[in-house]
């Protein structure tokens, strides 16, 4: 494509329909979107239609969405929670890079005579890192990002991003002559430079950058915010650059830094579109430079050989889990979303090759099989699901907590937010409550305040009854998804029957899905917090308490009666139960907007003459 500006444009033109066309049809064969952009990358690549022709510069110019990434994930993070991983970042990190890297070197190693030590040990290290981007939408996907094994595989996905910057260095100290020597020596010379750079970092992001914002924010520009915004992540990330380290880093050290400022939220939204697009830009990328020709030429050495390197991560990962005192279902879990290849993959090649450790066959090679286990990595993810649900039914062990002390009058499955209101009620009566959750660091930060909590997964039928739901008064399910509180509702029922649920409800639809299910009690997550809001509303508007609190009754009292009539009649099923019939209708018809501004402006002009 030509590179005057209406190439340009024609070439934005190309990628944005075929992104649109690409997305829908991989979601409608049950595909992931990121298949989707790396198939499209392969059909207007060189390889497709030609509509790019390099895509080497676009991939350079899309590896700021991972950057991006990184810093949301950082804002998300703070430094305490980031202690809190420090042994599933450093332990579990390191254990799988150093297992699935000498697996994998081995592996292609004895694979072929092509391979010697040096590029089979490339070759293993690029290959062992995992795809940040694709593990971490698998783990939104499904929620594990507040699981316990998502957060160990967030502190490897993390670790390998920190591991860049040894593997580059390591490039030069494998390359063959004298030049080993000057790399040793610059090597030890980059250290100064990376520890500067790391405190420049720091010191800016912990005591400039929020009164930068603030400064901006007074100015009442928007468009001001994000391009602050862009240049802290570009920024950053450009100065880990110029030290040698990688981009992603700075950026997730940055979004660390501005993690617990009042701007954390706007600075998110201001990015996350980029981040999108990019991203998606990055994995088309990746499609684009697929060589097509080597990739048919040696299509059943390279479907084994993807085939053999999903499956050496997926075992290594799942040991290093297991190991460390991981559940077999949750070791599943992250051995399945960790399997595909990394974004830095694409960038370790290169360097090798202009360095002479392989050759450009091996890095088409390589660069193929990378991109084949990113193609085959959600379809795994989506076995290693089914297989982990397998195994927790399965599950006849013994419960991970000690529950022997375990014996309160009420059992609270889930300490979030709404879990927690509940249990200071409880506790504010003097009864006796037993508290169960998977997540780890909301069970730490709990037994800061004397809460005892007990670890276990509450859709597990043995820890249900370590806990004593059998015995309490009570089951109140507080968890914060709907499949989870389903599936904890059909166990009691099916075990339990004579256990009373109270429930907490998602929405209308699901309060009344849990009424046939037989539970005792549901409320609507937002109901009873909105009537409040409403009631407060309308004294902001001069209506006296005693009417207020009337009105609110009264609405209460109807959508009592519609509940119980849609539980017996089925009335409003369906997707009305999203937006339902108004309980009572207004006064007067809405108009459109323009024709009451017309209105208004008519009046003022009346009453100004």
């Amino acid at each position: 494509m030509h590179d005057d500006g209406h190439g340009l444009l024609l070439g934005a033109v190309i990628f944005l329909a075929t992104a649109v066309i690409a997305v829908p049809i991989a979601r409608r064969l049950g595909l992931s979107p990121i298949v989707g952009y790396i198939l499209a990358g392969v059909a207007i690549g060189p390889a497709g239609i030609g509509a790019f022709s390099d895509p080497e510069r676009i991939i350079t110019v899309a590896e700021i969405g991972v950057v991006l990434l990184l810093f949301i994930i950082g804002l998300e993070l703070q430094v305490s929670r980031l202690l809190a991983l420090r042994k599933a970042i450093f332990g579990i990190g390191t254990a799988q890079l150093i297992f699935s890297g000498a697996a994998i070197a081995v592996l292609t190693h004895y694979a072929g005579d092509e391979f010697g030590w040096r590029a089979s040990l490339v070759a293993g290290l690029a290959l062992a890192l995992s795809a940040t981007s694709i593990a971490l939408q698998l783990l939104e996907e499904k929620g594990g990002m507040s699981q316990p094994y998502g957060q160990r595989a967030f502190g490897v996905l993390l670790f390998q991003d920190m591991a860049v910057v040894p593997l580059i260095a390591l490039m030069p100290l494998l390359a063959q002559g004298t030049h080993e020597e000057r790399s040793l020596a610059e090597s030890i010379g980059h250290v100064g430079m990376i520890l500067g750079a790391l405190a420049l970092v720091i010191i800016v992001g912990r005591y400039l950058l929020t009164p930068m914002f603030r400064i901006l924010a007074h100015s009442g520009a928007r468009e001001v915010m994000t391009a602050a915004a862009l240049l802290v992540v570009l920024g950053a990330g450009v100065l880990m650059a110029s030290a040698g380290m990688s981009m992603a880093l700075g950026a997730f050290l940055a979004g660390v830094m501005l993690s617990e400022s009042s701007f954390r939220h706007e600075l998110e939204a201001n990015v996350d579109a980029f981040r999108g697009l990019l991203i998606a830009l990055f994995f088309m990328g990746v499609g684009m430079s697929m060589n097509l020709d080597v990739v048919l030429a040696n299509a059943p050495l390279l479907i084994a050989g993807t085939l053999l390197v999903t499956l050496v991560k997926a075992v290594s990962v799942w040991a290093v889990f297991r190991l460390s005192d991981g559940t077999r279902a949750d070791a599943v879990r992250s051995a399945s979303v960790l399997t595909p290849a990394g974004e830095f993959s694409f960038v370790l090649f290169p360097l090798a090759l202009e360095l002479g450790l392989i050759d450009s066959r091996q890095t088409d090679m390589l660069a193929a099989c990378a991109a084949m286990t990113m193609l085959l990595g959600p379809p795994v993810a989506l076995i290693g699901e089914r297989l982990a649900r397998r195994l927790e039914r399965r599950t006849v062990s013994e419960p991970v907590d000690d529950f022997s002390d375990a014996h309160g009058a009420v059992l609270v499955v889930g300490f979030g937010r709404f879990g927690q209101i509940v249990s200071q009620c409880l506790l504010a009566q003097g009864l006796e409550v037993t508290i169960i959750d998977n997540d780890v660091e909301m069970i730490q930060s709990a037994g800061l305040f004397g809460f005892r909590i007990y670890y276990g997964d509450g859709t597990r039928l043995d820890v249900l009854r370590a806990a004593g739901a059998e015995r309490a008064r009570v089951v109140a399910v507080c968890v914060d998804q709907r499949g989870t509180a389903d599936r904890i509702v059909e166990i009691l029922k099916a075990n339990m029957p004579d256990a009373r649920l109270y429930v907490r409800a998602y929405d209308r639809n699901h309060a009344v899905a849990l009424r046939h299910g037989g539970v005792d009690f549901e409320i609507r997550e937002t109901f009873e917090s909105a009537l409040a809001f409403g009631e407060a509303t309308l004294r902001a508007n001069g209506i006296d308490a005693e009417t207020a609190q009337t009105t609110i009754a009264d609405i209460r009292q109807r959508d009592l009666e519609r509940l119980r009539r849609q539980i017996v009649e089925g009335e409003d099923r369906g997707p009305s139960l999203i937006t339902p019939e108004p309980l009572m209708r207004p006064e007067r018809t809405a108009r459109p907007l323009n024709e009451e501004a017309e209105d208004v402006l008519k009046h003022e002009t009346e009453f100004s003459g």
